[in-house]
């Protein structure tokens, strides 16, 4: 990705330096990335919204708002993938390093796979109702 603004669901602060969150839909902050002919030239945080069950799209609206071209995630259920995929926003897959720092320059570099159908996530955390 020469050009854009990338996405990295974040754990705490985010930057550029922090970690990646494990679920995107439940990150603390979204780490904007903005790349201009395969350099990243600023570095931005945006607040996530509040995720309600069955919220999915709230994400996927904010970040299309925010003019993102690309998401990178360790996991990602299958409602959001396709709402991302509806407004354009190319989803990519890494769910090995914890650093934003490294998976952000192996997408700009080219090297990063988009996720298929079947690396996506039942969802919902886990928790069942009583």
């Amino acid at each position: 990705m020469k050009n854009g603004r990338i996405a990295v669901p974040s754990m705490g602060s985010g930057g550029l330096d922090g970690m990646r969150s494990g679920h995107f839909g439940h990150c603390d902050v979204f780490t904007l990335i903005d790349v201009k002919d395969g350099e990243i030239v600023d570095v931005s945080i945006l607040q996530n919204a509040e995720h309600v069950q069955g919220g999915c799209m709230v994400p996927v609206n904010l970040l299309a708002e925010n003019k993102v071209n690309a998401l990178i995630v360790g996991g990602i259920g299958m409602r959001p993938l396709a709402g991302f995929r509806q407004v354009g926003i190319e989803v990519y897959h890494d769910d090995q390093r914890p650093e934003i720092r490294p998976v952000v320059e192996d997408l700009i570099a080219g090297k990063l796979p988009q996720i298929s159908d079947d690396q996506v996530c039942g969802g919902g955390g886990g928790k069942r109702a009583m």
